[in-house]
């Protein structure tokens, strides 16, 4: 049983873009989801939750190093893209804000998929996410004032209290849980968990796309182009900046796609709370399919050519 629901988990990118496909053709399926984004969202952070240990914390700092090198990466590549491409490519100031907004997210649960169908270290690559969320309560919020607050007007505090609600205190809450109740967390929780965030991830990117439709059908050439090449660009840079501090392979893989895979999800709660007017959450379902399937393409080469220092 647990194989099956780890098999459907893995189509990730097949249930994003099924989900996005449908919400193209029949936008009335979706769109009730909006007011239970939030939620939708906080689920998949329990998930997470779910799937950690206060054990895990002393790993961080066991390899300090590696956790930082990866952390820092995420919070510097992927801001400082997105706020060069939306200068460049001259974007709409909803969809400039929506991009850095994205870039400005931590890394997403489902880079842990991928490092692990890539053949890359998932133990490292599960710390990341855990503390880059965890320092995404106060690091988005300022990084998004910071880099997009003159686009439209951003509110730090606000953010901070919806990061606070809609990360960190259900994460706390699945590591309670796997705390009190570890034989069903690890019979159930680990089991059911990360199906249960794959399809409220595919439920969010597919209300926004439904909700988005003619912004979608007027900008989708050159948002589809640029949110690709950004996307494309935050896997390349993350892999160099490994390898320039002369880390090994599989090291190097791991932080490629923690920085590549944000939490677009997140994005999406987050424009959709504080943006509710205009496609600010635009970019970010775009991300989402973008992430899935680049993410799934990569990992399908790395596995054809695993690293030396796999073992």
């Amino acid at each position: 049983m647990s194989t099956f629901f780890a098999k459907l988990t893995n189509l990730f990118a097949l249930w994003v873009v099924i989900g996005s496909a449908w919400a193209i053709a029949v936008p009335a399926h979706f769109i009730w989801v909006r007011p239970w984004i939030p939620l939708a969202l906080g689920i998949v952070m329990l998930g997470m939750g779910l799937t950690l240990r206060w054990e895990d914390f002393r790993e961080v700092f066991r390899q300090p190093v590696s956790v930082v090198i990866g952390v820092v990466a995420q919070f510097v590549i992927m801001p400082s893209l997105a706020f060069v491409f939306a200068k460049v490519f001259r974007l709409e100031p909803e969809f400039a804000l929506g991009l850095i907004l994205v870039g400005c997210c931590p890394g997403g649960t489902a880079s842990n998929v991928i490092a692990f169908l890539s053949g890359a270290n998932v133990p490292l690559s599960v710390l990341m996410t855990m503390c880059s969320t965890l320092l995404s309560v106060a690091l988005t919020p300022l990084l998004v004032f910071w880099l997009g607050g003159s686009t439209l007007e951003t509110e730090v505090l606000p953010m901070m209290k919806s990061m606070v609600m809609i990360v960190l205190l259900p994460v706390i809450g699945g590591m309670v849980l796997n705390y009190l109740f570890p034989k069903l967390i690890d019979q159930v929780g680990r089991t059911f968990a990360p199906l249960v965030s794959v399809l409220a991830v595919t439920m969010i990117v597919a209300c926004i796309v439904a909700l988005n439709l003619d912004k979608l059908a007027a900008h989708w050439k050159s948002l589809v182009l640029v949110i690709a090449l950004f996307d494309l660009s935050g896997f390349i840079l993350g892999y160099l900046a490994a390898r320039a501090l002369r880390q090994p392979e599989r090291f190097c893989r791991t932080v490629s796609i923690e920085v590549g895979m944000q939490n677009s999800g997140l994005a999406v709660a987050l424009a959709n709370k504080h943006f509710p007017v205009g496609a600010v959450s635009l970019p970010g379902a775009i991300c989402a399919v973008y992430h899935c399937l680049l993410g799934s393409l990569i990992a399908t080469l790395w596995r054809r050519f695993p690293p030396r220092d796999q073992a």
